[in-house]
């Protein structure tokens, strides 16, 4: 039997252990962390040096000191100290300083990303499914004509993208 969890490495109980809340108070601390994932920031230029417990953040690229070796991982501070928990691609965290929310991609972090099929407003669609390009006018000697005409395309195409109604 494995000794953490498969997705957040959350530590588990085994059979005769002793000090079971231990295990059972650490996996606590690492769900409350990853219930509703808020950080602090994300990325941030130093380690903080006064964190209060249960404050996260995301730690970049190169990190060092207390951080070494956890790149891309969000940095959980407790009262026994750091903790540093594997988001799986696909998570999200809400980043304080950035007043946004930022995905796990399977090469790092992105910001402000939003992958939808399309977006309703009060049940309405207002953003859908890209559709094809608008050609260029061309061609014709009458200009009044030749501008109906693309100012008529481009009507259907904001409608066609639930952009007007």
């Amino acid at each position: 039997m494995a000794d953490t969890s498969a997705r957040h490495a959350l530590p588990l109980l085994v059979s005769g252990q002793s000090q079971k809340e231990i295990t059972h108070n650490e996996a606590l601390a690492r769900v409350d962390a990853l219930a509703t994932p808020v950080v602090e920031a994300v990325f941030p230029a130093a380690i903080p040096t006064a964190p209060l417990p249960g404050q996260c953040w995301i730690i970049g690229a190169s990190p060092s000191g207390a951080w070494a070796d956890q790149t891309n991982a969000m940095a959980l501070w407790t009262e026994g100290g750091w903790r540093f928990l594997t988001i799986p691609d696909g998570g999200e965290v809400w980043s304080r300083a950035d007043d946004m929310a930022w995905r796990r991609t399977g090469s790092g972090w992105e910001m402000g990303h939003i992958h939808a099929q399309e977006v309703r407003v009060a049940g309405v669609k207002v953003i859908g499914a890209q559709q094809a390009a608008i050609a260029d006018p061309s061609g014709g000697s009458t200009v009044d004509a030749e501008s109906r005409l693309a100012t008529t395309a481009i009507l259907a195409a904001l409608r066609n993208h639930g952009l007007i109604g």
